[in-house]
């Protein structure tokens, strides 16, 4: 609304005007609101192509901050295996529809996606906006964490060791139990120190 508008309104039509902005502005940096839309909206096309009725998601989504490297990589892992526990891959590059999937895919042409962010090795590195690990540790963490799965679907407890856990400063039996309860583990905060608590009292 410009000026040109205001000066046609009586005040009590500009103040309704200004609380509905204000209304909008907060919505529009309010992640509840946006979930809420955006669940509506999948489950009324889930809904037609199944032919039911119903929520598309079961619960409330939580929100986590990621408070320390170690928890960023819990949380990468975490979400690019979800397809292995559920059983519907095998190996990560069987996930379909993952960061991890992608970034193999292009790694396999020297190439990295460039709608993800790259790793970049360590904070130090002279590009500095990116991920702080090397994409061939990660790769070799994730298919560690990929084999130890399996293993214990079979009740079997090898693991190798990955460098990458001994710069994150991460424990590699604690690490296996970490990356698998990560959503059930935390509420809104997530660090290598509050996981030590929170596992250990479990």
């Amino acid at each position: 609304m410009d000026a040109s508008q205001r000066k046609y309104m009586s005040e009590v039509e500009l103040s309704t005007v200004m609380s509905a902005v204000q209304v909008y502005r907060d919505r529009l940096y309010d992640i509840s609101w946006f979930m809420r839309l955006l669940n509506e909206y999948i489950a009324r096309l889930a809904n037609k192509e199944d032919d039911c009725t119903g929520r598309f998601w079961e619960g409330r989504f939580k929100s986590q901050a990621l408070l320390d490297e170690a928890a960023l990589l819990a949380c990468m892992a975490y979400v690019d295996l979800n397809p292995v526990r559920a059983r519907i891959a095998m190996q990560p590059i069987d996930a379909l529809f993952t960061s991890a999937r992608r970034r193999i895919v292009a790694s396999k042409k020297s190439q990295t996606p460039k709608s993800l962010m790259p790793f970049v090795g360590t904070t130090q590195a002279k590009k500095k906006h990116g991920l702080p690990f090397k994409l061939r540790d990660y790769l070799h963490l994730l298919q560690e964490t990929c084999n130890r799965i399996k293993m214990s679907w079979e009740n079997r407890h090898n693991y190798h060791n990955v460098s990458i856990l001994k710069r994150a400063g991460i424990n590699q039996c604690f690490w296996f139990d970490w990356v698998n309860k990560i959503e059930t583990a935390f509420s809104t905060r997530v660090s290598l120190d509050i996981a030590r608590t929170r596992l250990a009292s479990r």
